[in-house]
């Protein structure tokens, strides 16, 4: 029996992770895929009318997916709104997770106004991530501070920190900062359990990882830093962001392709 759900109109909120980078798809707006498409995919399945926004950006800081992103969603009328924001700022030096975490509570209140459910993310746990890992203690304040207004606002809490598949490293796409398909299906898998839902998105069955010779990692990182750490790195020091220029992929909420249909086709909603 198709089980369903209590939503007609999900908006998604966020930035690069949340847009679907490093899950290339020609036939998705933007090119991106991302697992925010595929849970309203399957939510689509489940109800007649369906629609689904996505106004995330690549390489906005939490103050800018408040100031651009939480009024337009709530013009939309949503009654399931995803937001996850916070992760670019900290990573970033001087910064402090207990008031980002503060500004992300009064956008939480906001969006709870007309009572759509909303859920949050917490940081996935990146100690085996080179560079980022330094931050590994902050995001973990974060992700307490995110457990406290989930509790208060009575969101829900996708927990990344938890998600312990994605230590590994084909999760991740080879930029090592944004999530591979593989990663983002199980990403999708892991918000449709937290909101309850069934589906049948494909697991995470993988063959063990070959050994590496020391020679050949070491090889592997300094190619990974010279294509993506050092272009990060300036774009930071020249106050430049991937999402300069870029716009919302799905700025309105519109109908997905109907019921038993994803947004590219049949049965898109099972493919990885």
């Amino acid at each position: 029996m198709t089980q369903h759900h209590p939503w007609s109109r999900y908006v998604a909120l966020g930035d690069s992770f949340t847009e679907g980078i490093g899950d290339p798809e020609p036939r998705s707006p933007g090119g991106h895929r991302g697992w925010a498409d595929r849970v309203a995919e399957v939510l689509a399945t489940r109800t007649d009318g369906f629609a689904y926004a996505n106004l995330a950006i690549r390489g906005r800081l939490l103050q800018q997916i408040i100031d651009e992103q939480v009024d337009a969603a709530l013009e939309l009328r949503p009654d399931l709104i995803t937001l996850s924001g916070g992760g670019n700022d900290i990573i970033r030096p001087n910064t402090d997770p207990d008031v980002i975490a503060d500004r992300l509570e009064g956008a939480v209140e906001r969006l709870r106004s007309d009572g759509a459910t909303v859920v949050l993310f917490n940081g996935p746990d990146i100690g085996m991530t080179p560079v980022l890992n330094r931050s590994r203690g902050k995001v973990a304040i974060y992700n307490e501070n995110l457990r406290g207004v989930a509790a208060r606002h009575d969101a829900i809490i996708a927990d990344m920190w938890a998600l312990r598949e994605l230590k590994d490293p084909r999760m991740w796409a080879p930029d090592r900062l944004h999530f591979s398909p593989i990663g983002h299906t199980t990403v999708a898998r892991m918000v449709l359990d937290s909101l309850g839902v069934d589906n049948e998105l494909e697991p995470y069955n993988p063959e063990p990882l070959l050994h590496r010779p020391w020679r050949q990692a070491r090889v592997e990182d300094m190619g990974w830093a010279r294509e993506y750490l050092v272009p990060w790195v300036v774009r930071r020091i020249r106050h430049q962001s991937s999402g300069d220029g870029v716009s919302a992929k799905r700025p309105t909420a519109d109908g997905m392709s109907g019921p038993g249909r994803g947004a590219f086709g049949p049965d898109a909603a099972q493919r990885p």
